[in-house]
């Protein structure tokens, strides 16, 4: 039995994939399950902002590692990748078909693959290195990157904050080094069979769909969530939500360009991927969608 996962752009309709799946497979006789490979999606009291699945959607299909962490909890991919492990074995232990959901790229590697994560850096270099980054920008921080490690700078986007500021403290603490190999991120092995299957859509169409739902969201109170979660004291890691920073300070649109921006990121890590499997979902039901997926598993 192969793990099915699924990626792809935030907007691009993955949870209603993934459901359409569960249906298919129960049709067949399989037992599927739901295993959320979001950084953001773990927190209780922000589903509405990261678009968790809701519960009537998660009464048709069960999700795990959803909304387990209070708000003001720091989380990290080297403890997702502990538990996604046993989430997945678990799974297929009891015979069930686990499908692994997201669009947060490291999680699903980690959710995947036996990455060698290294521990959190001291507290004062994060914070030093994400006071540079909010008075110039993370593009220059990049640039700096560029110049002493550029092995690490041409793998990471400018305008990825949190990666930038990561490989910079990976580079003063002296364990950021040139690959020997390929790199874990890109490479084709897996903890498990996998069928991973890349959602696409047109361009124009899929940010139409971000500010649809970005729109969506607003209305449906993430203004409120957000400043619930920002009383409650919440952590650095929760803090780094799409739109967190942007409905804090009433900028409905400025939080519609950053959604855009993360989801062309999105792309461009998608293309990166082994063995990706991709799939144009522009104007297609999910349910045929899921039919072309377990195709490509059947053949």
């Amino acid at each position: 039995m192969r793990i099915i996962a699924l990626f792809g752009p935030t907007g691009v309709g993955k949870t209603a994939v993934a459901i359409a799946l569960a249906r298919l497979l129960r049709e067949r006789g399989e037992d599927p399950v739901a295993v959320s490979a979001d950084a953001l999606q773990v927190y209780a009291g922000l589903e509405t902002l990261t678009g968790a699945a809701s519960a009537g959607e998660r009464a048709r299909l069960e999700h795990r590692l959803l909304s387990f962490l209070p708000v003001d909890a720091s989380f990290s991919v080297g403890e997702y990748s502990h538990l996604a492990h046993a989430q997945i074995d678990e799974a297929l232990g009891e015979g069930r078909r686990p499908i692994v959901v997201g669009g947060t790229g490291l999680y699903l590697r980690a959710a995947l693959t036996d990455l060698d994560l290294r521990p959190a850096p001291p507290v004062d270099v994060r914070a030093r290195l994400t006071g540079e980054l909010e008075r110039v920008g993370s593009p220059a921080l990049h640039a700096r990157l560029v110049d002493l490690a550029p092995w690490a700078a041409e793998t990471i986007e400018p305008n990825d904050r949190q990666r930038v500021v990561r490989a910079l403290e990976l580079l003063e603490l002296g364990e950021l080094e040139p690959p020997e190999g390929p790199s874990q991120l890109w490479s084709q092995e897996l903890r498990h069979p996998t069928l991973l299957a890349g959602l696409t859509m047109d361009r124009e169409a899929l940010y139409d769909a971000i500010d649809r739902r970005v729109d969506e969201m607003v209305a449906a109170g993430a203004r409120e969530e957000v400043r619930r979660a920002a009383a409650a004291g919440a952590s650095e890691t929760a803090s780094k939500a799409l739109g967190f920073e942007e409905l804090l300070a009433g900028d409905v649109e400025r939080m519609k360009r950053r959604t855009r921006n993360y989801a062309r990121r999105q792309l461009t890590w998608m293309r990166k991927l082994a063995g990706v499997r991709t799939i144009d979902v522009t104007d297609r039901d999910p349910a045929a969608v899921a039919g072309e997926i377990l195709d490509s598993d059947a053949a």
